[in-house]
């Protein structure tokens, strides 16, 4: 049996190592494929990481001229005219700011500029107006701001439309004059053009073209969130009719630098990266950057536009800086979703990409990261995958963890260190599935293979024994371990005797009917029935399972057994025509208990000086006259829940070393004797203190009132003939046993 065993232990191990393997490379076809809702789950990891290795650390440069609620509160809703823009710029430059870039589209006429007003007064109302003492150059806001804007180093904001629908339902106002970059392609042999490896737009939101010729450069401020709503990358070149032009972040900076040029490398694959002065910008495939967010918003200077414009600003807030303009106001809308917040004002996007590139403090996505991400999801999934076919559930969790928290912790320093974003979601995925998978099939296994064990020893062995073979197999061998153990003997009086008055099948219909109950006492009270030896029970406590109180539990089991065959006996009297009597011998000490016998049949068992014993104790009571003898260590062990009376200090045949040996019996049973055992008692004082004459007459009475009979004659008699033959001074009350 024990052979077949190990063939389903190592047929398991094949197959979960088979089911493993291929969970493993079916995880790795999933993650080619990348589902959506995986993508999703990838975004929030990436967040988490970046959460926790992000600094607040910047360069200083960028700044935010905010037209904040406080700025719309005192000069009027937006937008502003275009004089009050001018007078911004200009005292934004003033300040010493090296480049000023506008996170807003001025793309239609300005309605308060006096010219534009006095035109439509005279088609809409016939009246000729005219403005007396007006200059002619502030007649027409749009033209002031051009010439202001003329060779100077600020960006004008625009907007891209990359829906066909979207781009046919704009409306422009006169041509479109935004600036393209000046970009230089180094191309690997095989790359693919530059229209085909970034966005291409469909149509544009463009200044004003008086303001778009006049400025020095333009830059698009789209920003497309990922699929979840979540802005974490911006595309630094869009191309369009053939031209390629940057965003507002890279045009301003680049202003802010006095350098124009712009090199960008493409391979097969598409955008590999920008160079820009000394810096080279990583870039995704479609020519977007991954933004390195120094926090949740407010971490770049705020500096209200209401304070520029009434000189309330120090003379170094702006001096040296990149400044954006654009709006924290809740009104106007400019607010994105970031992995640190939901409301995140977009002109800051801006200023991080100007601090990511001045600090050189990207992230990136490597080419090599998906090499990466399905060697580790496949190595996961061996490594999970060996570890549940070789060890238990349970120690399979450390490690689980373990693997987990090394995958986390490796992409964040990866991320804090070298600045990449290798995934560990894979490889978390294909771990949960694994251990889940992998573990249902052992269990499986294993229940079937219980059924199989149960089904092949439930005829031989005890339950307890069957299950702790179910939940070790690798117990069946023939070794045992020594315990300390309650054991049990019980047997029927004069059953041979008994048995000839029967026929066999009422033999065997009466030891049915007295097993049954027997054995169910005795494994209710968490007792391992041994074996029967005919009418005989042998059963012991705290093995193979451990049991608490044991000894306690082995005594209320025998007290129960006798009290549950007065039950019996009323069915047998009436069923055979007879009664039957046991008895019944308790012992607790150390043996050795396991699997005995040879390597081809062998039994759960016990043995031992402490079993053999026990056996004697139970052909004792015969001689006492009792139902149940327990040892000295018995009594020291159950203590006061139960009454004993001391019966002999013996040396029982085969061992030399004499033990006290007593009845056991409920306090209320004690007190139903009505004194006749504490008298029983004082005549077994009198034995042992040599007064033998005062024993013998105690012990005469009780016999002639018909107490405990058997025990009484038998002191009688002993005292008879200790009174004729005295002992000697040496004479220690021990009485020595010569058969079993």
């Amino acid at each position: 049996m024990a052979g077949i065993v190990k063939k389903l232990l190592k047929g398991d191990k094949l197959l979960i190592i088979t089911f493993g393997f291929l969970a493993s490379f079916l995880l790795a076809g999933l993650y080619i494929m990348q589902p959506r809702i995986l993508r999703f789950l990838d975004y929030k990891i990436y967040d988490q990481l970046l959460i926790r290795q992000h600094t607040t650390k910047t360069s200083g440069v960028p700044v935010i001229v905010d037209i904040d609620e406080k700025s719309l509160a005192a000069l009027g809703q937006w937008p502003w005219p275009r004089y009050r823009i001018a007078l911004l710029l200009e005292k934004i430059r003033a300040g010493g700011a090296l480049a000023v870039g506008m996170d807003v589209v001025l793309a239609e006429q300005d309605r308060t500029s006096p010219a534009l007003l006095r035109q439509q007064m005279k088609t809409e109302l016939m009246l000729d107006v005219s403005f007396q003492g007006l200059p002619k150059a502030l007649e027409d806001n749009d033209a002031l701001l051009a010439n202001m804007l003329v060779g100077k180093p600020y960006v004008l904001g625009f907007y891209f439309s990359f829906s066909k629908a979207e781009a046919d339902q704009q409306t422009q106002v006169g041509e479109c004059l935004i600036k393209p970059a000046q970009v230089a392609v180094l191309s690997d042999p095989g790359a693919v053009q530059p229209e085909q490896a970034l966005h291409s737009a469909h149509g544009s939101v463009c200044p004003l073209p008086v303001l778009a010729q006049a400025a020095t450069a333009t830059g698009f401020f789209n920003a497309t969130p990922d699929p979840d709503g979540i802005l974490r990358r911006v595309a630094m070149l869009i191309h369009w009719q053939g031209q390629i032009y940057p965003n507002l972040a890279l045009a301003t900076l680049m202003q802010a630098a006095g350098d124009q040029n712009l090199l960008l490398k493409l391979d097969s694959q598409g955008t590999e990266s920008m160079r820009f002065g000394g810096s080279v910008i990583p870039l995704d495939r479609a020519g977007q950057l991954l933004v390195n967010y120094r926090g949740g918003g407010g971490v770049f200077p705020y500096i209200s536009a209401l304070d520029i414009l009434e000189n309330r600003v120090g003379p170094d807030a702006l001096s040296g800086k990149i400044a954006f303009i654009g709006t924290s106001a809740a009104g106007l809308k400019d607010l994105r979703a970031t992995p640190f917040t939901a409301v995140y004002p977009g002109v800051e996007t801006h200023a991080t990409i100007v601090d990511n590139i001045l600090t050189q403090d990207f992230l990136s996505i490597p080419d090599y990261a998906p090499a990466v991400e399905l060697f580790a999801t496949i190595l996961a999934g061996i490594a999970i995958t060996l570890l549940v076919a070789w060890a238990r559930a349970v120690w399979v969790v450390l490690p689980l963890l373990g693997m987990g928290f090394g995958l986390w912790e490796g992409s964040a320093y990866l991320m804090s260190s070298a600045r990449i974003y290798i995934s560990p979601l894979y490889a978390y995925i294909i771990l949960g599935t694994n251990f889940t998978l992998l573990t249902l099939i052992k269990f499986w296994r294993e229940e079937k293979q219980k059924k199989f064990i149960h089904g092949a020893f439930s005829h031989y062995l005890a339950p307890a024994v069957i299950n702790q073979i179910m939940e070790s197999p690798e117990s069946l061998s023939l070794q045992g371990q020594e315990k300390e153990v309650t054991v049990m003997f019980s047997d029927v009086r004069g059953f041979t005797t008994m048995s000839e008055k029967l026929t066999p099948t009422q033999v065997t219909d009466l030891l049915h009917d007295y097993l049954t109950p027997m054995t169910h006492i005795i494994t209710t009270n968490m007792g391992t029935l041994d074996k029967f030896i005919g009418d005989a029970i042998m059963a012991f406590w705290n093995a193979p399972i451990d049991v608490p109180d044991h000894q306690k539990k082995a005594l209320s089991s025998a007290l129960q057994m006798l009290d549950h065959l007065h039950v019996l006996n009323e069915g047998f009297q009436t069923k055979f025509g007879l009664t039957i009597k046991i008895g019944v011998g308790l012992h607790c000490g150390r043996v050795r208990v396991g699997n005995m016998g040879s390597a081809d049949l062998f039994d759960y068992t016990l043995i031992g000086d402490n079993v053999n014993l026990t056996s004697r104790l139970e052909s004792l009571t015969k001689y006492y006259g009792q139902v149940l003898l327990v040892s000295a260590a018995m009594k020291d062990v159950c203590g006061e829940d139960y009454a004993y009376v001391e019966m002999d200090s013996v040396r029982v045949k085969g061992k030399h070393e004499p033990i006290t040996i007593y009845t056991a019996m409920t306090h209320e049973a004690r007190q139903a004797a009505d004194g006749g055992f504490s008298r029983y008692e004082s005549a077994l004082a009198h034995f042992k203190a040599m007064r033998f004459a005062e024993a013998e007459e105690i012990f005469r009475q009780l016999k002639d009132e018909g107490f405990e009979a058997v025990l009484c004659a038998m002191y009688e008699e002993r005292c008879q003939h200790l009174r004729e033959e005295p002992p000697g001074a040496d004479w220690d009350g021990v009485y020595t046993h010569k058969t079993k």
